[in-house]
């Protein structure tokens, strides 16, 4: 990243924070995408999904019953496919990709689930993870006003698909954090515009 870059990509965050009018926002994410928004706009957590990612069909039943499983406590879980702690929410299993241990988490995820605006909450999630189609058509009926699911192909018969390009040779979208390898510093997640979308002006 050269000096113009970085100084370009400060400003274009900036401008961002300038446009933003909805600072307390919930945002339940299946992955990053969510902490990096909130990081980038300098809001508080004002959600337990933050530094963790869920299997998308998990996420879809998570969000069928979000009162019901945000009452269950965190329960520790072994899984040998990763190297990180993960935990149970009743069936849902969580991945806490950025902490050391599922106390730490645990108890971070009780913080934040306190400050969840129910009036106030957004939702996002992607084509990827083991996303199946039939998640995507449940993720598209649930009943939240401000929700997207990105995806790596256009899928015209959702109303919340947002077609995140540069996956196109993948199954699904793989890890949309990721910067984009060009001369301007932009992450694949920067095709949404999340202002609009957390001001309430939806997408598309």
């Amino acid at each position: 990243m050269n000096l113009i870059s970085r100084i370009e990509w400060r400003l274009y965050k900036t401008l961002r924070c300038l446009r933003l009018k909805n600072h307390h926002p919930t945002i339940i994410a299946s992955n990053c995408i969510g902490t990096f928004i909130y990081y980038d706009m300098k809001m508080r957590f004002n959600s337990p999904t933050i530094n963790l990612s869920f299997d998308m069909n998990d996420f879809v039943r998570f969000l069928e019953n979000l009162h019901g499983y945000l009452e269950q406590p965190v329960v520790p879980y072994e899984d040998d496919r990763f190297d990180y702690p993960c935990g149970m929410v009743g069936d849902v299993e969580i991945r806490f990709n950025h902490y050391k241990t599922v106390e730490e988490a645990a108890a971070k995820w009780n913080e934040r689930k306190q400050r969840i605006d129910w009036d106030n909450l957004f939702i996002i999630g992607i084509d990827g993870d083991g996303c199946t189609y039939e998640s995507m058509q449940r993720f598209d009926s649930l009943p939240y006003k401000n929700k997207v699911i990105f995806t790596h192909k256009p899928y015209p018969e959702f109303t919340s698909a947002y077609y995140l390009r540069g996956f196109e040779d993948r199954d699904g979208v793989y890890r949309p954090t990721d910067f984009k390898d060009q001369f301007l510093i932009r992450r694949y997640m920067d095709q949404f515009d999340y202002i609009s979308f957390l001001n309430g002006k939806g997408f598309k």
